[in-house]
């Protein structure tokens, strides 16, 4: 809710809620979802081509979250990857919103691509949390989300979701077990977003060698709020290879393999 006050009343009432919240002014036509509120331009939620794909991504999942301007990010940055040789992967799959509106969006059987989508289907395997996350509360978000359904615990219906498309192998289990799994020796396109630090770390570790130059990363929760360890850890390995994340307000990350050099 947006309130008309004096800078005074502002400060005093701002003081009171604590420093989580702040107060604006309403903006008509301002974008706000998804922890981001901005007034500028983002008509591409009005371009058919984006209303099919987030439809079809909702739909996957069942529910609407809200999160336009981050699949817009997720749907850039493959139509970027598919112009590159190599197989798309994602790491944390879910029900299959940020996957399916992909594979909507770029007509996916007809770039003659593999998507491997890798996930317990079952939320955490407790095994890979690592012990700061776990003081942390992340056992007990992860528990919630699965009595919630915001996680799923269905296979199957995944599997039917997908079964749309006939290049999409579903990888059960949780990495790093998994990871030996995807045969592509070359790799466009790798969405990571397991919510945890010691998977995601053991992904993009274990993909680096096979991202072709001008591959494309995508991080779901590298920026966002009650995910610093993801970043910390996040950081490191990219600093080790002499690169860096790219952080976007919509709390995702964004890196680009750099080219071979000559």
């Amino acid at each position: 809710m947006s309130l008309r006050v004096s800078e005074l009343a502002k400060k005093l009432l701002a003081r009171a809620l604590g420093t989580r919240y702040t107060i604006r002014k309403s903006r008509p036509g301002a974008y706000d979802q998804d922890g981001l509120w901005s007034v500028h331009n983002h008509d591409f939620m009005h371009d058919p081509a984006f209303v099919r794909a987030y439809a079809r991504g909702a739909a996957a999942a069942g529910q609407d979250y809200g999160w336009h301007w981050r699949i817009h990010v997720g749907l850039w940055a493959a139509r970027t990857a598919s112009a590159l040789e190599g197989d798309f992967v994602e790491c944390g799959v879910n029900y299959g919103f940020m996957s399916s509106a992909i594979m909507e969006h770029l007509g996916w059987d007809a770039l003659g691509k593999t998507f491997y989508l890798l996930d317990t289907f079952q939320g955490f395997d407790e095994r890979y949390v690592s012990a700061p996350e776990v003081a942390a509360g992340a056992l007990k978000r992860n528990r919630q989300a699965l009595t919630s359904g915001f996680y799923t615990s269905r296979v199957e219906t995944v599997r039917a979701n997908f079964s749309e498309w006939k290049n999409v192998r579903i990888v059960e289990g949780p990495i790093p077990d998994t990871l030996g799994a995807v045969d592509a020796e070359h790799v466009a396109y790798l969405h990571l977003d397991m919510n945890c630090a010691p998977p995601e770390v053991a992904a993009l570790e274990f993909f680096w060698g096979r991202l072709v130059p001008g591959a494309l990363v995508l991080l779901d929760d590298y920026a966002y709020r009650g995910h610093e360890l993801q970043k910390s850890a996040l950081d490191e390995v990219a600093t080790a290879r002499g690169v860096a994340v790219a952080s976007l307000p919509t709390g995702q990350g964004l890196l680009v393999k750099p080219p071979r050099k000559a």
